[in-house]
C-alpha cells in the first residue's frame, strides 16, 4: 500500500509536469464553453485531489521521504524540530504542487474561458500563497509538535484548547492582512451602495462593511461572500458580480450574504471546525500505538503520522460537514426571500450565475454529498420558483 501510494503521487506529478511543460511551449487552444464537460473535469480533479491527499500523507508518515526529512530536522534542538520539519515539507510540497496546480487551476480555466489571468500573474499569486502557507504551517507545527512532545498523554486536550484562539485569530487576520495581498478591496459606492446599506439597516447591521473586490484579476466568475468576525466582519462583492448583474439580482445575492451575517454563520463554522479538530485529535491519539508515541516522541515523524490519521478522518467526516454547510446556504436563501420579498430576483441571479460561472444545474448525488458546500443551482432555482 505504501508503494502504491508513493507511486501514485510520483506518477501524477510526472504526468502533470509533462503537461505543464507542453502548455508553456504551446498553450492549449480554447474550447467552446460546455458546462457539462467543465463539470466532469472538476469532479475528476476533486476525486484525484482526495486520493492524492490521503496517499501523500500516508507516504510521508510511513515512507522514506518523511523519514529523510525527519532525520534532517532531528539535527536541530527538540524545540525547533517540528517547525523545521514543516518548513522543509512546505517548500517541497509547494514545488511539487506547482505543475499540478498550473494545469488544474490555471490551464483548465483558461481553456474554458473562465479566466484571462496570465501565467506570470498566476505564478506570482501561487508563490505568495505557498510562502504564506509554509510560514503558517511551520508556526502551527512548532506549537503543536511541542505540545505532543511535552504532554504525550494529554496533548489532544491541549491542542483542542489551542484550536479556538487560532481559529479566531485566522478570522481576524485573513480578511485584514492576507486577502489584500491578492486583491484590492474598496468600499462599494454610489446608488447601489445606498440600496444595499438600506437593506442591511433593516436588520440592525447598517454599519457592516460592504466592499468591492477586483475578482476579475483572477477569474471571470461572479461571487460574493462573508468573511471575518467582529469589526473585521464584511460582505464582499466581486467586481464580476457588480458589473454583470442587475441591481435587483445584486440585492438578492447580498441579501443571501446578509443572511449569513445576521445568522452568525461565521461563528457557527468556527464551532464546527473546533468540534472537528477535537474529534480528529483524539482519534489520531487513539490510532497511533503507545510504542510509536514513546519511540517517536522527540521526532517530528510522529507529527506526520498524526497528520496522516487526521487526513483520513477528515475525509470520513467530510459529508457531515458539507451537509451542515449546505443547510446554511438553504437558510441564507430563505432569508433573502424574506428580506427582498422577490424570489424572482433570486431566480434571475442564480441563472446568470450559472451561465457566467459555467456551472451545471444538477450534479451527481454522490458528488454533492462528498464534495459540495452548496446545494445544486437547479434545486435552489426550483425552490425560488416555487416560492415565487
Amino acid at each position: 500500500m505504501l508503494g502504491a501510494a508513493t507511486g501514485f503521487g510520483a506518477g501524477y506529478l510526472a504526468w502533470r509536469t509533462y503537461e505543464a511543460r507542453r502548455a508553456l511551449e504551446a498553450p492549449p487552444a480554447a474550447v467552446a464553453p460546455d458546462a457539462a464537460a467543465y463539470g466532469r473535469i472538476h469532479r475528476g480533479l476533486a476525486v484525484a485531489g482526495v486520493l492524492r491527499s490521503i496517499a501523500g500523507t500516508m507516504a510521508l508518515g510511513y515512507g522514506p521521504g518523511g523519514a529523510a526529512i525527519d532525520r534532517l530536522a532531528s539535527q536541530a534542538p527538540p524545540l525547533l524540530r517540528p517547525a523545521i520539519f514543516a518548513a522543509v515539507l512546505g517548500a517541497l510540497d509547494a514545488a511539487g504542487e506547482l505543475p499540478i496546480s498550473f494545469i488544474e487551476d490555471h490551464i483548465v480555466e483558461r481553456r474554458y474561458g473562465t479566466s484571462e489571468q496570465s501565467p506570470s500573474d498566476w505564478v506570482r499569486d501561487y508563490a505568495k500563497s505557498a510562502a504564506l502557507g509554509a510560514g503558517v504551517t511551520a508556526a502551527v507545527a512548532l506549537l503543536f509538535g511541542n505540545a505532543v512532545r511535552r504532554m504525550p498523554r494529554w496533548w489532544p486536550l491541549v491542542a483542542s484548547a489551542g484550536t479556538l484562539p487560532l481559529l479566531l485569530l485566522a478570522n481576524i487576520v485573513v480578511p485584514v492582512y492576507v486577502m489584500p495581498l491578492f486583491n484590492r478591496f474598496e468600499p462599494l459606492t454610489g446608488p447601489l451602495e445606498v440600496r444595499l446599506r438600506a437593506l442591511a439597516s433593516r436588520y440592525g447591521v447598517g454599519d457592516a462593511q460592504i466592499l468591492r473586490m477586483d475578482m476579475s484579476r483572477q477569474t471571470k466568475k461572479a461571487n460574493a461572500f462573508v468573511t471575518g468576525i467582529g469589526t473585521t466582519h464584511r460582505i464582499v462583492l466581486g467586481d464580476t458580480l457588480v458589473e454583470h448583474f442587475t441591481p435587483d439580482e445584486i440585492e438578492f445575492v447580498v441579501a443571501h450574504e446578509l443572511g449569513h451575517y445576521v445568522s452568525h454563520d461565521t461563528w457557527r463554522m468556527i464551532a464546527v471546525a473546533q468540534a472537528l479538530a477535537t474529534t480528529l485529535f483524539f482519534t489520531a491519539h487513539a490510532a497511533i500505538s503507545k510504542e510509536d508515541r514513546e519511540r517517536l516522541r522527540e521526532r517530528p515523524l510522529l507529527l506526520s503520522r498524526i497528520y496522516a490519521t487526521m487526513a483520513v478522518g477528515t475525509q470520513v467526516l467530510r459529508p457531515l460537514l458539507l451537509a451542515f454547510a449546505r443547510s446554511r446556504e438553504w437558510a441564507a436563501d430563505r432569508f433573502a426571500i424574506a428580506a427582498t420579498g422577490e424570489p424572482r430576483w433570486g431566480v434571475d441571479a442564480f441563472r446568470r450565475l450559472r451561465d457566467q460561472n459555467l456551472a451545471e444545474d444538477e450534479v451527481p448525488g454522490w458528488y454533492e454529498i462528498v464534495f459540495s458546500s452548496h446545494p445544486s443551482l437547479g434545486d435552489r432555482i426550483a425552490a425560488l420558483e416555487a416560492s415565487a
